[in-house]
């Protein structure tokens, strides 16, 4: 009797139903013809699932060793030019560019979930000829920066590693403008907290630009396999070796607008930030950010609302994480000392990378007027 004519025929089912009844006791005068059926059916049953099981043992094996990819060009470019800093036994990555002589001014960059300090690239030349020092970091965890397992990855420990970085620059008298993406919207927010309330070995804040970051929680969106990651307790690790290129390709897209598309490359550069040093593998810790935004509303918005700060922010309307208009509208009811910047409506979650000109001259406006 063939796999195909026992398991997946109308015979088969038939028997498998005879099956099933034979377990019933009033059926128990079935024929010893019958029991043997059911038998043989069960058999072939296990039979196939073995196989199987045999056949993605080594299949899971190899695909979970596969080795990350190598970096483009400009991924290597990027690297090369950059520096390391040691924070607690971890190493994290930043670059810095002196541009314009004769100005003081420095801005510090802060990059999102889940890429890394390589979104700045399309503006990273334009903001040397406005500032004296450009400052960029890979987040613990991010980019070309240790990522350790375990480890409780929090907002608060990387904006430790924010401090640790400006002491390290010597920049620790120096206000510092602030120039923030997403994740890196939070981590802002508690500088700011620490700045307003003159924490010990806090950065003095001149100026935060935040851009579509989930600062309200009741206003974000998260992506499903983002959900999926956070809340799936001792199943995230597995979760996060079944990650691909493709999977990330086709989640990450959905956040760019229908125009403003990143090439293969560019998306391949994503991706390799991510596998280097086995991020991937830390990503569901990282995640706990989105939960610990909802715990510390009070003390991140709160400080958002109350400062004297200079406040602006750049937003893609069509971003599906903080949806127009109901991110916008709420920003613009609590913050209201800030100004904003609405881009083009093509443009969605990562405007700095969808529309880099417009982003740069929107913070141009900003940083100029005052």
């Amino acid at each position: 009797m063939s796999l195909n004519s026992t398991y997946f025929s109308p015979s088969a089912k038939t028997t498998d139903t005879h099956c099933d009844k034979a377990q019933e006791p009033r059926m128990s005068h079935d024929s010893p013809q019958n029991e043997s059926e059911c038998g043989s059916a069960r058999r072939v049953s296990r039979e196939w699932w073995l196989h199987v099981g045999l056949l993605c043992i080594p299949l899971l094996a190899v695909y979970l060793h596969i080795p990350p990819p190598q970096l483009s060009p400009a991924l290597n470019t990027w690297r090369s030019s950059g520096h390391f800093l040691t924070f607690r036994g971890n190493n994290i990555f930043y670059k810095e560019s002196a541009g314009v002589v004769g100005s003081s001014d420095v801005l510090l960059l802060l990059h999102g979930f889940p890429t890394s300090s390589y979104d700045w690239y399309k503006i990273w030349d334009s903001l040397t000829q406005r500032f004296n020092r450009v400052i960029a970091l890979d987040f613990l965890g991010f980019g070309f920066s240790d990522k350790p397992r375990p480890h409780r990855y929090s907002i608060f420990e990387q904006a430790s590693v924010v401090e640790a970085l400006v002491a390290h620059l010597g920049l620790s008298e120096q206000r510092i403008n602030i120039l923030s993406h997403d994740y890196g919207d939070t981590v802002a927010l508690e500088l700011l907290y620490r700045s307003d309330h003159n924490r010990s070995g806090h950065i003095t804040i001149n100026s935060l630009c935040l851009s579509n970051g989930g600062i309200f929680p009741e206003t974000h969106h998260p992506r499903f396999v983002q959900k999926v990651l956070k809340d799936s307790g001792f199943i995230s690790p597995v979760l996060t070796r079944l990650i691909n290129f493709q999977l990330f390709s086709r989640g990450i897209r959905d956040v760019f607008g229908p125009y403003t598309q990143p090439t293969e490359a560019e998306f391949w550069d994503m991706w390799t930030g991510i596998r280097f040093n086995d991020g991937n593998l830390v990503m569901d810790s990282i995640l706990q950010y989105i939960n610990q935004r909802l715990k510390h509303r009070e003390r991140w918005v709160g400080t958002l609302t109350s400062t004297s700060t200079p406040l602006h922010m750049i937003y893609g309307p069509l971003d599906p994480v903080n949806p127009h208009p109901e991110f916008i509208q709420l920003y613009q009811k609590l913050v209201q000392r800030s100004t904003l910047s609405v881009l083009d409506e093509h443009v969605s979650h990562y405007p700095q990378l969808e529309d880099p000109t417009g982003f740069f001259n929107a913070y141009l406006s900003f940083i100029n007027s005052f």
